[in-house]
């Protein structure tokens, strides 16, 4: 499709996603035909807020099929699995999430159009509620303490602590998830030169094939596209 399409409906679908208007965002997400793992994990987040758990898991099994480094996608997913009660499954996506934190203590997504930073010690909190789920009490607590340990107290606000006195009344931890509504957005100033082309009446844009490549990378994204006048997202 268009990428001057795309761009519309992904914006439309955002203004709809702020708005709580969520039947409205999946309309609009149905109109992409070719969707990218940004817009993808904007499906899974409307997914979640309906209470679409298998859906939302869905969405982001299409997401990281299309980006396998997106730390913030096996975060996202572990959360979304353990409320579907996949316990295993969410284990498994917890490690991948550290692995592609590359031992770094947050990644901050800003720069790709997700404001939302993401803290290794959240994903351990999340691998500390997996075991809680399993009822492997002795590991929950080892990861927990171990985490307060090397990131120091007072981290989140203090959601260390208060799961280490849940797991010591043996009480199933609760999966940490984005906020509702948080999801990636389009680059401001694409949107404003979308809106000025529609103005004008100027818009004759050739089709070609856009790949994104959004796992986070010490330097910048990769993007790549066939039509070198399409400028990356940063």
């Amino acid at each position: 499709m268009l990428y001057t399409d795309l761009l519309r409906f992904w914006d439309e679908a955002v203004k709809a996603v702020d708005a709580r208007d969520w039947p409205g965002a999946l309309s609009k997400l149905d109109q992409i035909t070719e969707p990218t793992s940004r817009t993808l994990f904007v499906s899974q987040s409307v997914h979640l807020a309906l209470g679409q758990v298998e859906l939302a898991i869905k969405a982001l099994d299409e997401t990281i099929e299309k980006d396998e480094r997106l730390a913030v996608g096996f975060f996202q997913r572990a959360g979304a699995k353990m409320m579907a009660n996949r316990l295993e499954e969410a284990l498994g996506d917890c490690v991948r999430a550290q692995k592609h934190m590359r031992q770094n203590p947050v990644i901050d997504y800003r720069q790709l159009g997700l404001r939302y930073k993401l803290y290794s010690w959240q994903v351990l909190y999340n691998a500390a509620a997996v075991h809680s789920g399993m009822g492997q009490w002795d590991k929950a607590r080892d990861i927990l303490t171990g985490t307060l340990q090397e990131r120091g107290a007072g981290r989140g606000g203090g959601t260390l602590e208060l799961g280490l006195e849940s797991i010591s009344r043996r009480e199933v931890l609760e999966p940490l998830l984005l906020p509702e509504g948080v999801v990636f957005r389009p680059r401001k100033q694409e949107v404003e030169q979308l809106k000025q082309r529609d103005f004008l009446g100027k818009a004759k844009v050739k089709p070609y094939p856009v790949v994104l490549m959004l796992g986070f990378h010490p330097d910048k994204p990769v993007f790549v596209a066939s039509d070198p006048s399409v400028l990356p997202y940063r």
